[in-house]
């Protein structure tokens, strides 16, 4: 998201979580509907000893990409991602907009925002049509987002767009109409985290004329009585019925029954929603699974919601996706990295979620033009298909459901490249390795710095695909990794040709590479893809490529960055904010690097462009003579960089290996690094 959202990850009480079946049985004087049951028969059991028996369907691993409307109340203002929170903090952008367009948050809350959805303009079937055409084959709608608005005929939260706002099942038109465009379908879930993401509704102005004035987040059905919404209680939406950043565990005290109903309402809404809608991919925005720490009940929804899938289909074809995995729990439930990559080959399917814009709408991207570029994203895919995973691309919508001028242009861009080009993407697999040239690159952005120099591979059958980054002004691309002497390469090329021109190319292999001759026109834009026959390709195995060094700039100077690093460990990833950079870095084991061709040994002056929000820690840099150990600052935004500075000392020239690590585990808090500038000084 464009702020961090570490801050509000589930935080686990030192206490265990409280188990699901006595949650079950104390909580019953809280249900609305029935309560759901706990298991649906069948194999997969509430353990990951269980889950590890799960398998990715083909149809998500033949997929590729997909579309996602992550779409609710919060595009209404059309000022971007968060609104319902940042309105209730005085002095944001926000709280600015909500006072002057609609009204004071202790008047007019987010409950007002959603009753003034109306969708008015939104037309499912024509919308899914364009996604189709523009190469989409899944589509995923946003069931609900942290602002706890159910955008579907939910039995279990009467806050939902079938009662108020729209007055439509958005999710079941959704389905209906991507079902019938012969597209999968899947929701994503956000609403784990709004007993803390909503706190802020709890206050009240510090300062001005409604200073101590609460908001309307502690209101409930009492008050309701004359009011637009009598009858409704707001706590089944803001889920405030708790002090501020009370831990959701119930073993840690606290609103015990508040906790208990929390977690149980969530349960049944997602279970009712796995029952109405059975969608082929349930995505949660949480580390390792909702309500992690709080309670088991991510078990329960993932044996509950496999088994019914082998219960509708005969075989499991459900797909469940959660952050911050390790590699257990990734052949247990698939992996998503948010606006980021992975930088290797993962045997285990995985998908990259990121967007064109902001996650909810924000029409100033629209009004300065600053929309992912199909350039951009046709690249991105192709490097997260090599390393075998699978693209979500949001297409955020205006709150009335009408895409503007500037997402037209770009699904009507995608349409005509994947035309050319999508021979490449459906059903292939990854080859023996990813790619060619900067293969590392975990951002979610095409502003990669590739050239003709690189390449990204995919395989169907006995058929390599090349995908060359540019288009070299000489007409000839040369594929090093396919020269006639490499190791582990089979097999003789036989023919050529560029996707999109029907004639075979001239080439030549070599012991410097396959040199291939291209044809004048340009068949697409933006990327192009050779398909390269002869090579038994079924005799390759995988192996992880390593990346080029990094060079210093003319001055000497050297600058490295999120694109060119090594990551190691199981939760840091390369994000988007204000800027590129490496984040979500929880846990203390985890470390990144990069390989670097230093000229000269000798000091070298370190700038480290850092974010941190969570307190001041101390990380080491290493650049091969020992570790320095260096303070950061508390810069208070996780999108807000500040340089830090120390020196580094390289004992000889050549290729080292430059380490940013936490200093102490038992002390280490997360930060974002954005990069590092090496200066010699010697």
């Amino acid at each position: 998201m464009a702020i961090s959202r570490r801050k509000f990850i589930l935080r686990a009480a030192a206490a265990t979580a409280l188990p699901f079946v006595d949650l079950f049985k104390v909580s019953a004087n809280v249900r609305i509907k029935k309560d759901k049951p706990l298991e649906i028969e069948g194999p997969f059991k509430p353990s990951w000893e269980s889950l590890e028996y799960y398998q990715c369907p083909e149809w998500f691993r033949n997929a590729k990409f997909g579309i996602w409307a992550h779409w609710t109340a919060q595009c209404v203002p059309e000022q971007g991602d968060w609104y319902a929170r940042l309105m209730y903090i005085q002095g944001s952008h926000d709280y600015d907009y909500q006072c002057a367009h609609y009204g004071h948050p202790s008047k007019v809350g987010f409950k007002d925002i959603d009753r003034i959805w109306r969708a008015e303009k939104w037309n499912p079937e024509k919308l899914i049509s364009m996604y189709h055409a523009a190469g989409a084959r899944y589509f995923i709608a946003l069931a609900n987002h942290h602002d706890n608005f159910d955008c579907f005929n939910s039995n279990y939260q009467p806050w939902n767009s079938t009662k108020i706002g729209p007055l439509k099942d958005i999710v079941g038109a959704w389905a209906k109409h991507a079902r019938n465009a012969g597209m999968r379908f899947g929701v994503t879930v956000h609403a784990a985290r709004t007993w803390y993401w909503f706190d802020v509704a709890q206050g009240a102005d510090k300062t001005g004329p409604l200073a101590g004035v609460p908001y309307d987040g502690r209101l409930t059905k009492a008050d309701g009585k004359g009011q637009w919404w009598e009858g409704l209680d707001p706590q089944d939406l803001y889920s405030q019925n708790h002090a501020p950043d009370e831990d959701l565990n119930p073993a840690s005290g606290g609103n015990v029954e508040a906790k208990k109903a929390y977690i149980r309402k969530f349960y049944n809404r997602v279970i009712d929603l796995v029952d109405k809608y059975h969608p082929d991919l349930l995505y949660f925005d949480d580390a390792v699974l909702p309500l992690n720490g709080a309670s088991d009940i991510g078990l329960n929804i993932a044996a509950y919601y496999y088994n019914s899938s082998i219960k509708r289909k005969g075989v499991n074809e459900a797909v469940m996706t959660c952050k911050n995995l390790d590699e257990m729990q990734r052949r247990c439930i698939l992996r998503d990295i948010e606006r980021g990559r992975s930088d290797k080959i993962d045997p285990n399917p995985w998908q990259t979620d990121t967007c064109i814009g902001n996650w909810h709408y924000d029409v100033s991207l629209y009004e300065n033009h600053q929309y992912k570029t199909v350039h951009q994203v046709v690249r991105m895919l192709m490097d997260i298909i090599s390393k075998n995973g699978n693209l979500l691309l949001n297409i955020p919508l205006p709150g009335n459901g009408d895409p503007d001028p500037d997402e037209l242009a770009f699904l009507n861009g995608m349409k005509d490249w994947m035309a050319v080009n999508s021979e490449a993407i459906y059903d292939t697999r990854p080859w023996r390795i990813s790619g060619e040239g900067l293969v590392h690159s975990g951002s979610d952005s095409g502003n990669d710095g590739m050239t003709e120099s690189d390449f990204r591979f995919t395989t169907k059958g006995n058929i390599l695909y090349a995908t060359a980054m540019g288009w070299p002004e000489n007409g000839t691309l040369e594929i090093r990794t396919l020269a006639s002497n490499a190791p582990g390469i089979v097999g003789e090329v036989t023919r050529v040709h560029l996707l999109g021109n029907g004639t075979s190319l001239r080439f030549s292999r070599t012991e410097k590479g396959l040199e291939v001759s291209l044809p004048e026109d340009k068949p697409c834009e933006h990327a192009w893809i050779l398909k390269i026959n002869g090579l038994d390709l079924a005799r390759s195995e995988p192996v992880a490529p390593i990346p080029l060094p990094v060079q210093p700039a003319e001055d000497e100077s050297i600058h490295l960055t999120p694109d060119t690093c090594m990551l190691h460990g199981s939760g840091i990833q390369t994000q988007s904010g204000s800027m590129t950079n490496i984040g979500f870095w929880d846990n203390p084991d985890d470390y990144v690097s990069w390989r670097v061709d230093f000229v000269q040994k000798g000091t070298y002056a370190a700038t480290l462009e850092i974010a941190t929000a969570a307190g001041v820690t101390s990380f080491q840099i290493d650049a091969g003579s020992g570790a320095v150990t260096v303070n950061t600052t508390e810069t208070g935004d996780w999108n807000r960089f500040e340089p830090v500075k120390c020196e580094v000392n390289v004992e000889s020239a050549g290729v080292h290996e430059v380490t940013v690590k936490p200093a102490n585990a038992a002390t280490w808090k997360p930060m974002n690094l954005a990069s590092v500038l090496l200066i010699p000084l010697s």
